[in-house]
């Protein structure tokens, strides 16, 4: 081979051999950054977010022992209403430690145990509007009504709780176990479709266990059809810091305090 042959057979080599070297650093490089932060949920490329919710009192002791043993929250649910030996109600001072440690509170108002009658649906929103204006949550803020397993539950007080709070400053969600058998989903279901489309659905089904932010599962919920179902609570219940955790839909964010 004629030298000036080898010197651009040689460099043609080199050429191709950083040319793959390149490819390979910067195809590693964008799957790295891929995988950094909050997952994504499927086909649709939203962000997912960990939190928790908890009955008792955040303050700097609780956060840490939830920073410390399952990771940091962006979202924490916090009750409205105090119920003896069950809740404790959030207060202005809890929600501004909360957003001093960059959390997103949301809003659970937890004094239903029967939700059955538009009245009762009606009466019960009104109440948690109140609570809302003396904590000072701003406006947009969803207020999310906790339908227990064990709560009768009807069509009518969905529609009681969903006009009011549409009504107010706030915006409509529930929270409750839309499984198949649920008498909560069946009373979704036949809810007017603006309620049906418009209203926010936090569930509990399926449960999997409580996991650390780390090891959380796939955003994998199971509620109403083209529903705003923007939240998941995985896992109930904790041995240690007494909490709940959960995933999010990115959606939720515009709704939080």
């Amino acid at each position: 081979m004629k030298k000036i042959d080898l010197l651009v057979f040689l460099g043609s080599v080199t050429v191709l051999a950083i040319s793959a070297f390149f490819i390979l650093f910067t195809g590693k490089q964008n799957n790295d950054n891929a995988n950094d932060g909050e997952q994504t949920s499927g086909n649709e490329g939203t962000e997912i977010f960990w939190g928790v919710d908890s009955a008792s009192k955040v303050d700097e002791d609780m956060f840490q022992c939830v920073a410390e043993n399952f990771g940091e929250p962006r979202v924490w649910g916090r009750y409205l209403v105090d119920i003896q030996d069950v809740s404790v109600s959030i207060d202005k001072e809890e929600a501004a430690l909360l957003h001093q440690k960059d959390v997103d509170i949301l809003a659970i108002y937890n004094a239903v145990t029967d939700a059955t009658g538009q009245e009762a649906g009606i009466d019960h929103a009104n109440k948690a509007i109140e609570i809302a204006k003396s904590l000072d949550i701003p406006d947009g803020v969803v207020l999310i009504v906790d339908i227990e397993p064990s709560f009768p539950i009807d069509t009518a007080f969905l529609e009681g709780w969903y006009n009011t709070i549409t009504n107010s400053p706030y915006s409509p969600g529930v929270y409750g176990v839309f499984d198949d058998e649920s008498d909560l989903l069946t009373a979704f279901t036949a809810t007017d479709k603006k309620v049906q489309e418009n209203m926010i659905v936090w569930t509990a089904f399926p449960q999997v266990e409580i996991t650390t932010k780390e090891n959380a599962p796939e955003y994998n919920p199971q509620g109403p059809e083209n529903s705003m179902l923007y939240g998941w609570q995985y896992g109930i219940e904790s041995d240690a810091c007494a909490i709940d955790t959960n995933l999010f839909k990115e959606e939720i964010l515009d709704y939080l305090w």
